[in-house]
């Protein structure tokens, strides 16, 4: 199932996208994918309506055509659809080509994140610095030929980045440039990720990039270098021959980026043939080529290992989170323990006092793992701020606290009862950021007013007596979350605790 440009367009991580969707345990439903779209901070609303209805729908929506979730954009009596490919619908064809789902969405500051592991600028200074070089310091042939490599590394490095689920727009673009584009592009994506050839788990792809990135760094030593390239442009005849008799008889199809590197390895050849000369070379030289390409070799191979071995595990892990993220299991870990009733409902709350779903968190200020604690339920409250509360339950017992304990609590009560919600948290996490009790001061503005901790001792006392006395801990509706979750579990499920009646 394809829907990149929708990906794309709303700003998600794809990679993360895809691992949550996949591991939903109603995969690949349109549950799945609205549950995924607003666990990634798109929040959405999906709906079964009749078409005679879709005139009223807002500018934007996204909807199943052609058995893709897809971006629809209204533009006058057009609608533009981003799926596998963009396209231009009228009402009659989008309304025939769809089915009922409309999801209705909105995009959050979370939705606009990105990936901050993307490498191609890295690639593009380089091949940029290795491309300016050949024009400046090169015969124009050479230079020609040098920028042709560097085309080659990435186009095959595109190819490469595709056979492990980067989507690629460059190939994309390639392949579906006609009114035939769906077609042409499976065509493509035939020849690639279907490619037979393994040598040591490398197909027939993965030397394209291995050839072009050694060619590419003996083009840096030009003219010196010019009888070794030659002999390598010659022996990649075999490569082409190859490649155009497996598109033409045993695919039967012909891929437009393959026959793209095949215009720029026949290019290279004839260059190669017309214009360089055949300077004499040392075994040195000999032995500087052999190290290049087993050295590029190597790297190719341990990525390719190393992607492979990645992509394994991010699938076992999502068969076992589909299987970990199913409601029904997890709501009968939850209610399997007693339900807890608490007395004081009031202090250190947070939220919409009128939710569904609350959440109580059993925490202490000086525990460690509490910060992670503290942070996945300003998560949820930011998230959901309409239909989540929460109190925090500080364990205090002032007969074994210390000085600095009892000051850091009688400052949190003077902040919840002057300050607003947003300053109460702002200084909880600022708290668990710096562990620094003079930061907590500044913020009650130098009040030293002892306030009551009476409700916060009574409060602690109820924790005791309920056994919980380890921190940090959740309570939803008077159920403590299940040891056998990640606490960052909890994050899963808050879409169908909130309509799930029997809680």
């Amino acid at each position: 199932m394809l829907f990149d440009k929708l990906i794309n367009y709303l700003k998600l991580d794809k990679q993360e996208f895809l691992f949550q969707f996949n591991s939903h345990p109603n995969y690949p439903s349109a549950l799945a994918f609205s549950d995924t779209l607003n666990f990634m901070g798109v929040r959405n609303d999906a709906y079964e309506l009749d078409k005679e209805y879709w005139d009223e729908l807002p500018e934007e929506f996204i909807a199943i055509v052609d058995n893709s979730f897809s971006l629809v954009k209204k533009s006058g009596t057009q609608y533009s659809v981003y799926s596998e490919k963009t396209k231009t619908l009228n009402k009659e064809d989008l309304h025939k080509k769809s089915t009922d789902f409309v999801l209705l969405f909105e995009k959050t500051a979370a939705a606009e994140s990105k990936s901050v592991s993307d490498y191609k600028p890295f690639v593009y200074i380089i091949l940029g610095i290795i491309a300016i070089y050949s024009l400046v310091n090169l015969a124009w042939f050479e230079a020609v030929f040098n920028i042709l490599s560097l085309a080659g590394v990435y186009i095959s490095l595109e190819i490469f980045n595709q056979k492990f689920g980067t989507t690629s727009t460059v190939i994309g673009s390639i392949c579906g440039g006609t009114p035939q584009g769906a077609q042409t592009v499976n065509s493509c994506n035939k020849i690639i990720t279907q490619d037979k050839t393994s040598i040591l788990g490398l197909k027939f792809s993965d030397f394209s990039l291995i050839y072009f990135v050694g060619i590419a760094v003996l083009g840096l030593f030009l003219p010196a270098t010019s009888f070794i390239i030659k002999g390598f442009t010659f022996a990649s005849v075999i490569a082409i021959g190859y490649s155009l008799y497996v598109q033409a008889f045993v695919e039967k199809t012909f891929c437009r980026v393959c026959l793209l590197i095949i215009s720029v390895l026949v290019v290279q050849l004839a260059t190669g043939i017309l214009f360089f000369e055949n300077v004499s070379f040392s075994t040195g030289s000999l032995l500087l080529t052999l190290l290049l390409w087993v050295s590029v070799f190597s790297v190719v191979l341990f990525l390719n290992n190393t992607l492979e071995e990645k992509e394994t595990l991010q699938k076992a892990n999502a068969k076992n989170l589909r299987f970990k993220r199913n409601y029904e299991l997890f709501k009968r870990e939850l209610t399997d323990h007693e339900k807890i009733n608490f007395t004081d409902k009031e202090t250190f709350f947070v939220g919409n006092k009128d939710s569904k779903l609350h959440i109580y968190i059993i925490s202490n200020p000086y525990c460690g793992f509490c910060k992670g604690a503290h942070e996945i339920l300003e998560e949820i409250l930011e998230k959901y701020p309409d239909d989540v509360s929460a109190q925090m339950r500080f364990n205090y017992a002032p007969e074994r606290a210390d000085d600095r304990y009892t000051e850091l609590i009688s400052d949190f009560m003077y902040l919840y009862k002057n300050k607003s919600q947003k300053e109460f948290l702002n200084a909880i996490e600022l708290w668990y950021e710096t562990k620094d009790e003079n930061k907590i001061k500044e913020k009650v503005a130098g009040a030293s007013i002892q306030e009551n901790l009476g409700p916060l001792i009574g409060m602690s006392k109820e924790n005791s007596e309920a056994g919980l006395n380890f921190t940090p801990v959740f309570i939803i509706n008077g159920y403590q979350f299940p040891e056998k979750y990640d606490r960052e579990d909890i994050r899963f499920f808050i879409n169908e605790l909130l309509e799930d009646e029997d809680l």
